[in-house]
C-alpha cells in the first residue's frame, strides 16, 4: 500500500489515508508527501471506532474514489458509498468481504479470474500490477550484519509464517557450504526458526534481521533472492528482485509460478524441496553467466508490466472508469 500511495501522490493525486498506527515508517513516509493520514485499529470485533474514523474522513475529504486495500479494510466500507468504492485483492478473498464495494481490482491475472468467477462483472473489475522502484539504492553494510564481504548471500523478505517456507530455506542453506542467509521479517515462527537454525548448525551464517524498511539496501548487498513460499497469490518479492537487479530463486507457489519463467527471469523449484532449492542457489552462485542472464530477464519482465509508471497509468485509467460509473 505504501508504495502505491507514494506513487499516486507523486502523480498529483490528492489522497487521504486511513491506516493502522503500528508502522511509524509508513505514517512518516505518507505524511512527508503532504498526504492526510488518519489512524484506526481495524478491529473486526470492535469495529465502531474505525468505522467512525472512515466515515468522518469520507465526509470531510469528499473523495471521488475510495479504495480498500485487502480484505480486512473492505469489511469497514460504508454501504452509502458503494458506487465509488474499490476492493483491492492481494489474495483470494471472498467478495463478501468487499460487499460494499462495487469495483474490484486483482493484483494478478489469476486473482482477476478468481474475482470474476465469484460473480463480479467484467466491466467492474480489472488487473493492476504492483510495482517496485529499487534500482540505485546504496548497498547495506555487510560488516554491520556480521557477513563477509565476499560471501554469497541469499536474502529472504518474508513474514515469519509457515506459509513462507523459511524452514525449507534453512534446510537448503545447510546444503550449501559458505552461503549466508538474511531473513528480513517478523512473525509467529521466529523462535521456532531460530531453534531450527541452531539445530542445523547455521547460527554463524543465518541473520534474522527483524522488520526492515530498507529492503532496497538489503537487495543491493545480496547475491540472490530466495522466495520459498508454500502459498503465495503473487508475492511482491518477485518484483522487488527484478527491480533491484538480483537473481531470483522461487518455489512454484501459484503466484510466482504464473510470472517466473524458469531459466529466463528466475529459477523455479518445487515447494517444500530443500534439495532442489539448494541446487538452484548453488547454480546461481557457481554457474558462469547464469546470474547475469536471470537479472536481464527479470529486468525485462519488470519493465514490461511492473514499473511505477505502469501502475500509475493503469490506476488512473481504472479510477476514471469508477468516476464515470462504467
Amino acid at each position: 500500500m505504501l508504495e502505491s500511495v507514494l506513487a499516486l501522490s507523486d502523480a498529483g493525486v490528492d489522497q487521504a489515508v486511513v491506516t493502522r498506527s503500528s508502522n511509524p515508517f509508513r505514517l512518516d513516509s505518507i505524511r512527508a508527501k503532504g498526504v492526510r493520514v488518519e489512524t484506526g485499529g481495524f478491529n473486526r470485533y470492535w469495529p465502531f471506532p474505525t468505522r467512525n474514523i472512515i466515515a468522518h474522513t469520507i465526509r470531510d475529504f469528499r473523495p471521488d474514489v475510495i479504495q480498500y486495500w485487502m480484505g480486512r479494510a473492505g469489511e469497514f466500507a460504508p454501504k452509502a458509498y458503494r458506487s465509488r468504492s474499490v476492493a483491492w485483492y492481494g489474495g483470494y478473498y471472498k467478495p463478501a468481504r468487499f460487499r460494499n464495494c462495487e469495483w474490484h481490482v486483482g493484483l494478478t491475472q489469476d486473482l482477476l479470474r478468481h474475482i470474476r468467477e465469484q460473480g463480479v462483472a467484467q466491466e467492474r473489475s480489472a488487473i493492476i500490477h504492483s510495482h517496485a522502484d529499487l534500482a540505485g539504492d546504496a548497498a547495506a553494510d555487510r560488516a554491520k550484519l556480521s557477513t563477509p564481504a565476499d560471501a554469497p548471500v541469499a536474502l529472504a523478505l518474508a513474514r515469519l509464517h509457515e506459509k513462507k517456507g523459511l524452514d525449507t530455506l534453512l534446510d537448503a542453506a545447510a546444503m550449501v557450504p559458505g552461503l549466508y542467509v538474511w531473513i528480513a521479517g517478523e512473525g509467529p515462527l521466529e523462535a521456532e526458526l531460530k531453534a531450527r537454525a541452531t539445530r542445523l548448525k547455521l547460527d554463524d551464517r543465518v541473520r534474522f534481521l527483524g522488520w526492515r524498511n530498507d529492503r532496497g539496501a538489503l537487495l543491493a548487498a545480496s547475491t540472490l533472492v530466495a522466495f520459498p513460499s508454500r502459498y503465495e497469490p503473487f508475492g511482491t518479492v518477485t518484483v522487488d528482485a527484478w527491480a533491484a537487479g538480483r537473481p531470483l530463486v522461487a518455489a512454484d507457489a501459484v503466484g510466482p509460478a504464473a510470472y517466473v519463467v524458469d531459466g529466463v527471469n528466475g529459477l523455479l523449484v518445487p515447494r517444500n524441496d530443500p534439495a532442489a532449492l539448494a541446487q538452484a542457489m548453488r547454480r546461481v552462485i557457481e554457474e558462469p553467466g547464469l546470474a547475469a542472464k536471470l537479472v536481464a530477464g527479470g529486468r525485462a519482465s519488470h519493465e514490461a508490466a511492473f514499473t511505477r509508471e505502469a501502475f500509475v497509468r493503469d490506476s488512473l485509467a481504472f479510477y476514471a472508469r469508477v468516476v464515470k460509473g462504467g
